[in-house]
C-alpha cells in the first residue's frame, strides 16, 4: 500500500462539464446531476465525479472507448482544461490555485506530455526539435544541445540528428516527441494515445522502447489509451472509464479476474490471461504439503501451464521463500486460460 507521501497527483470528485454555463449547471443539481438533467438541459458530462491517486513511479493506464473521458481527464491533469468542479493537487499543493506563470513553470519544469500528433516543428531538425523546451527555459544553446543529444541517444536515434520530420518514420517521429518531452526531465509524465495513429508493428517496438525507457528512468506516468492489451502490457494500475465515470481503477489480474461489471468483462475477455493472471491468484490454499512439481506463486499462468497440465496430480504453489502456501491443478490452470476443465 502506498504512503500519502508517495501520492504525486491526487484528484478528488473531479467534473468537467461542457455547456454555457457549466458551474450555474452545477449548482442548480447540487454538484451532482444525474443523466437526465444532462440530456434536459443540453450540457456534456465529459468528466462526471472522478477521484484517483497517481503514486511515485506508478504508470497508470487510463482507457475507455471514444467519448468516454479519458482524455479530458488527461487534460484537466494539466490544466489545458479546467474542471469545472472537484480538486486537484500535485504534491499535495492546490493544483487548481495555481495562477498562469505557476503553470507554465510546472509545464516547462515538471510535467512532459506526449500526444498522438506528434506535434514535431517541421522546419527543425531532429536535435533541434528535441531541444525546442529547453530553449524556452532560457537554457544556454551548449546545455540543451548537449542534453537534447543524450535524449537522442536515449530513444535510440543517434546519427539522425540532423533529420527533419518529413525524412523520419511514424515511429522515428514519435521517439522524437518522447525524447523532446523528456528533455525537461519531467518529475510526472502525462502521454495521450501517443502509439495510437501507429502500424501495429511499430507499435509494438514502441512499447518495448515504453518500458525499457521506464526500467531506466522511473517516471510517474499517466498514460491514455484505449487498447487493453498495451494497457496490460504496460501498466501498474488500470482505469476504465464509461461515459464519463471511473468504473474500475484496478490491477490488470483483478480487472480480469473480478470485473466491476459487464462492461469491464467485455474489455477484459481478450486479454493475454496467461501473460496477466499469477498462480498466486487462482491457488487454493491447503494446509498440508504435497510432494511433485511445485511452482511459484508469484509466476504467471503462462510461465508454468506446460509443467501443470503435464502433471496427473495437483502441483504445490510455493513463496519466494520456498514455502508451500497452496495448490493448483491442470483444471484450475485450464480454466483461467480457456474457461474449461482440462
Amino acid at each position: 500500500m502506498a504512503k500519502k507521501s508517495d501520492v504525486k497527483i491526487s484528484c478528488r470528485n473531479m467534473w468537467k462539464v461542457f455547456g454555457t454555463e457549466p458551474k450555474a449547471f452545477m449548482d442548480r443539481h447540487n454538484g451532482n446531476p444525474g443523466d437526465e438533467d444532462f440530456k434536459n438541459e443540453g450540457y456534456i458530462g465529459a468528466v462526471r465525479d472522478v477521484s484517483f491517486d497517481v503514486h511515485a513511479g506508478e504508470i497508470l493506464m487510463i482507457m475507455g472507448l471514444s467519448g468516454s473521458g479519458k482524455s479530458t481527464v488527461i487534460r484537466c491533469l494539466t490544466r489545458l482544461n479546467d474542471p469545472t468542479s472537484g480538486t486537484m493537487e500535485y504534491e499535495g499543493k492546490n493544483l487548481l490555485a495555481a495562477n498562469e506563470n505557476q503553470l507554465i513553470e510546472l509545464r516547462r519544469h515538471k510535467m512532459g506530455m506526449v500526444f498522438q500528433n506528434f506535434g514535431l516543428l517541421p522546419h527543425r531538425n531532429v536535435i533541434e526539435n528535441v531541444a525546442f523546451p529547453l530553449e524556452m527555459q532560457g537554457m544556454s544553446r551548449n546545455e540543451r544541445m548537449t542534453r537534447a543529444q543524450e535524449m537522442v541517444d536515449l530513444v535510440g536515434l543517434g546519427g539522425r540528428e540532423t533529420y527533419f520530420p518529413r525524412e523520419l518514420s511514424g515511429g522515428q517521429q514519435q521517439r522524437v516527441g518522447i525524447a523532446r518531452s523528456l528533455a525537461v526531465e519531467p518529475d510526472i509524465w502525462f502521454l495521450d494515445e501517443p502509439f495510437s495513429a501507429l502500424d501495429p508493428l511499430i507499435r509494438a517496438e514502441m512499447q518495448d522502447e515504453f518500458v525499457r525507457l521506464q526500467q531506466l528512468l522511473h517516471k510517474t506516468i499517466v498514460f491514455i489509451t484505449h487498447d487493453f492489451e498495451e494497457a496490460t502490457k504496460l501498466a501498474d494500475r488500470i482505469g476504465i472509464m464509461k461515459d464519463g465515470r471511473m468504473v474500475q481503477l484496478d490491477t490488470a489480474e483483478r480487472l480480469v479476474l473480478h470485473p466491476a461489471d459487464d462492461y469491464v468483462a467485455k474489455f477484459a475477455e481478450n486479454a493475454p490471461h496467461e501473460r496477466i493472471v499469477s498462480v498466486g491468484a487462482i491457488m487454493k490454499k491447503i494446509s498440508g504439503k504435497l510432494s511433485g512439481v511445485k511452482v511459484p506463486a508469484s509466476a504467471k499462468i503462462g510461465e508454468v501451464a506446460r509443467e501443470v497440465l503435464a502433471s496427473n496430480l495437483p502441483c504445490g504453489v510455493v513463496n519466494d521463500k520456498g514455502k508451500q502456501v497452496g495448490m493448483i491443478s491442470r483444471e484450475m490452470v485450464s480454466n483461467t486460460l480457456f474457461g474449461t476443465s482440462a
